[in-house]
């Protein structure tokens, strides 16, 4: 990553090789890389206009009745769209893939409780 500073503050180019480099790409790492703000790109990624990864809206309440979101990109997709070369289509399929996997996944935990009753039962 190429950096300079003006005055107090450090700016950096972040290049492509950076981006694989990172074990977790977050809105601010992203936004740096493609021109934009975090906001951004946690908008965009929310509403399915920006295809650079997934989003996980986690809607249980707590005392605080809070929401939260997590966002997981993937370098090579964020590579990608900075150059123009996403597909829709695969982004789309890729898109399906995950929702049949997270579904998939909710059905295995909703049966979880019951599978573990029926443990408990055998082994008494």
């Amino acid at each position: 990553m190429k950096r300079y500073m003006r005055g107090e503050i450090e700016y950096g180019e972040i290049y492509d090789e950076d981006i694989r480099n990172k074990s977790k790409i977050t809105c601010k790492i992203a936004g740096d890389y493609l021109g934009i703000s975090s906001m951004a790109v946690s908008i965009g990624m929310r509403n399915n206009l920006l295809p650079i990864g997934f989003v996980i809206h986690n809607k249980e309440k707590d005392r605080h009745y809070s929401e939260s979101w997590s966002y997981h990109i993937i370098a090579e997709r964020l590579i990608a769209y900075k150059y123009g070369k996403i597909s829709e289509i695969r982004v789309q399929n890729i898109e399906n893939s995950l929702n049949a996997i997270v579904k998939e996944f909710e059905m295995m935990k909703n049966d979880l409780p019951f599978i573990l009753s029926e443990n408990a039962e055998q082994e008494t």
